[in-house]
C-alpha cells in the first residue's frame, strides 16, 4: 500500500531526526567544555580558525547551528570578519565528517547500539556514562531510521512517481540543487539533509545524478539559515554571511559547470565504485554521495581559505554602510536561545553578556560624573538610553539563565547561575541609581538650585571615589584577583568615611544658614544614590569571586 509505505518512510525520517538530535546532544555534553575552550582561544590564524569551525560543526552535528553560534560571536565583537569566515569555511569539513559517519550504513549494529545506549542512559548514575549513552542511542537510531526510510521509499520506485523522476531526470541541475537546499533549510541541519538524500537515492526513488546535486545544494540551505539569523544582527555579521553565501554560490557553480570532474574524483576515491555502471547500486550510493560532499567541502576550503584576507578587505565595498546603535544598542549581543541545549557554550555566552552589561554600567557612570562638571542634555539622553539597555539585558539575560538552569548542567555551572542572576540584578540597580543622580542634577538645574563651592567639591570627590569602585567591579568580571578584593575593601571604607564627613559638613552648613532646604534635599538624595552605588559595586566584587575563577 502506498500510504503504508509513505508512513513507513516518514516514520523512518522521524527516527533518523531523533537519532541525530540525541547524538548531537551527547556529543555536545561530552565535548562541550572542550568546545568552549577552543572558542575562548580563537586566534587570527586561518587554519586554526577553520579547524575550530570543523570541531564545532562536527560536535553540534549541524553546520547551520555552528554558523548561528559564529554569528552570535560576530555580533558580540568576539570574532573579526576574517576569523569568522575561516570558522564558517571550517564548518563544512565538520559537516562532512558527520555525513561520512552516516554513510557507513552499518545497520547491523543499530539494534545493539540502541540497546546499550538505552541501558547507559537510564541505568548509569555517572553523568559522563549517561552522556555516552545518549551518543550511542542516537547513533543507533540514525542507522535504524535510515534503514526504515529507505525501505519505505523503495515501493515508490515502481510507482508512477518513481518512474516519472527517472524519466524526467530533473535536467535542470539547479532544480536539484534548490531541492537539496530546501530539504536542508526545513530540517535545519546539513548532515540530516544529506542523510535524507542518501535514503532517497539509495532506495532508487531519486536518480543518482539528482542526488549528487542535491547533496551540493545542502550547503546553500545552511547558508540561508545563517542569513536569516543575521536579520537583527550587526553589519559585520551581515557582511560575513553575505561573503560566505557568495563563496558557496561560486563553489556550487563550479559543480554545475564541471560535474563530470567531481563524479570522476568521487568514483576514484570510493572503494568498489570505479565502474560507472555500479553508481546506481544501492551499496555504493551512500559512500559516493558522502565523498562528493567531502570533495566539495575540501575544494571550497582550498580555493577560498587563502583569499579570506581579500574578502575581508572587500567587505565594506560589497555591503557598504555603518553600524547603527553603537556598543550600547538596546539588544543582546551574545546570548542566543538556539544554543541553550549546549550548556557549556550557553554559559560562555551568558558570561560575555554579563561582562558587556558591566561595561555599559561603568560607561554610564562615567557619563554621570561628567554631568557634575558640565551638564549636557544630550549626555543625559545617552544615559537614559543606557538605562533602557540595562533594563532589557536584565530581562533577557535573567530569562536565559533561568532556562539554562533547567538544562542538565554541570555542578559548577549550577552553582554559578544563581550568582550570575544576583550580579545581573545588582548591575541594573546601579543603572537605576545613575538615573536617579542625573534626575537630581536636572531638577537642580531647572529649579536653579545652587550648591556651595564646598558642597560641590565634596560631591565631585565622592563621585570620583565611587567611580574607582565601579571600575574595580568591571575588572572583577574578568578573571578574579584577590588584589581587586583587597583594594575594593579599602576603597569602600574610604568612601564610608568620606560620606560621614559629608553628612557632618552638610548639617553644619544647614545650621549656619549657608544651605537652603531645597539644596539640602537634592544634596542628600545624591549622596544616598552614591552610597547605594558603592554598596552595589562592592557586592558585585564579592559575588564575582564565586564565579570569576571557574
Amino acid at each position: 500500500m502506498p500510504y503504508a509505505s509513505l508512513w513507513e518512510a516518514l516514520g523512518g525520517l522521524g527516527i533518523f531526526i531523533l537519532g541525530m538530535k540525541l547524538m548531537s546532544e551527547g556529543l555536545q555534553k561530552v565535548a562541550g567544555e572542550k568546545i568552549r575552550g577552543f572558542l575562548e582561544k580563537l586566534t587570527g590564524t586561518r587554519l586554526s580558525s577553520a579547524f575550530i569551525g570543523s570541531c564545532l560543526s562536527a560536535s553540534l552535528q549541524s553546520s547551520s547551528a555552528a554558523s548561528i553560534l559564529v554569528i552570535g560571536f560576530i555580533n558580540a565583537g568576539l570574532l573579526s570578519l576574517y576569523q569568522a569566515l575561516a570558522v564558517m569555511l571550517g564548518t563544512g569539513i565538520g559537516t562532512t565528517i558527520a555525513i561520512q559517519f552516516i554513510a557507513f550504513r552499518v545497520s547491523i549494529v543499530a539494534q545493539p547500539l540502541i540497546f546499550v545506549g538505552a541501558i547507559m542512559k537510564f541505568f548509569c548514575h555517572r553523568r559522563r556514562w549517561v552522556y555516552a549513552g545518549d551518543l550511542m542511542l542516537g547513533a543507533g537510531l540514525v542507522f535504524l531510521g535510515l534503514q526504515i526510510m529507505e525501505m519505505g521509499f523503495v515501493p515508490f520506485t515502481e510507482k508512477a512517481i518513481g518512474v516519472g523522476l527517472h524519466q524526467i531526470q530533473l535536467p535542470w541541475r539547479l532544480v536539484s540543487i534548490l531541492l537539496g537546499a530546501a530539504i536542508s533549510f526545513m530540517l535545519q541541519s546539513g548532515s540530516a539533509a544529506v542523510g535524507v538524500v542518501i535514503a532517497l537515492t539509495g532506495s532508487g526513488l531519486v536518480p543518482f545524478e539528482n542526488g549528487f546535486h542535491m547533496v551540493v545544494g545542502e550547503v546553500l540551505g545552511t547558508t540561508l539559515i545563517a542569513s536569516i539569523a543575521t536579520i537583527s544582527g550587526t553589519l559585520a555579521a551581515k557582511r560575513t554571511v553575505l561573503i560566505y553565501l557568495l563563496i558557496n554560490i561560486f563553489a556550487i557553480m563550479l559543480v554545475v559547470i564541471f560535474p563530470d570532474a567531481f563524479r570522476g574524483v568521487a568514483f576514484w576515491i570510493t572503494p568498489g565504485s570505479g565502474d560507472p555502471a555500479l553508481m546506481t547500486q544501492p551499496a555504493a550510493i551512500p559512500r559516493l554521495l558522502a565523498n562528493i560532499h567531502t570533495i566539495f567541502s575540501i575544494l571550497t576550503m582550498i580555493l577560498f581559505l587563502p583569499l579570506l584576507g581579500f574578502f575581508a578587505r572587500s567587505a565594506k565595498s560589497i555591503l557598504p554602510g555603518r553600524q547603527k546603535g553603537g556598543d550600547f544598542e538596546a539588544s543582546c549581543k551574545f546570548i542566543d536561545s538556539r544554543v541553550i541545549n549546549t550548556p557549556s557554550l550557553a554559559m560562555l555566552q551568558a558570561k560575555n553578556e554579563l561582562h558587556r552589561m558591566a561595561e555599559i554600567t561603568s560607561s554610564m557612570y562615567d557619563d554621570v560624573i561628567e554631568q557634575f562638571f558640565r551638564f549636557d542634555a544630550k549626555r543625559a539622553i545617552r544615559i537614559r538610553n543606557k538605562e533602557e539597555t540595562l533594563d532589557l539585558l536584565q530581562r533577557e539575560l535573567s530569562s536565559f539563565l533561568v532556562r539554562l538552569s533547567q538544562q542538565p548542567v554541570s555542578t559548577e555551572t549550577a552553582l554559578s547561575i544563581p550568582v550570575m542572576l544576583t550580579v545581573v540584578n545588582i548591575l541594573e540597580h546601579i543603572g537605576d541609581q545613575n538615573e536617579q543622580i542625573v534626575g537630581a542634577l536636572l531638577r537642580k538645574k531647572e529649579n536653579k538650585i545652587l550648591f556651595s563651592g564646598e558642597a560641590m567639591a565634596e560631591l565631585k570627590n565622592l563621585a570620583v571615589r565611587v567611580g574607582d569602585l565601579v571600575h574595580l567591579a568591571l575588572l572583577a568580571s574578568e578573571p578574579f584577583s584577590e588584589t581587586i578584593r583587597t583594594d575594593a575593601r579599602g576603597l569602600k571604607d574610604e568612601i564610608d568615611t568620606l560620606e560621614d564627613h559629608m553628612h557632618n559638613s552638610h548639617i553644619k552648613r544647614l545650621s549656619e544658614g549657608r544651605c537652603t532646604i531645597l539644596a539640602g534635599v537634592a544634596y542628600s538624595d545624591i549622596i544616598v544614590s552614591f552610597d547605594k552605588i558603592a554598596e552595589y559595586a562592592h557586592s558585585v566584587i564579592k559575588q564575582a569571586k564565586r564565579f570569576g575563577n571557574e
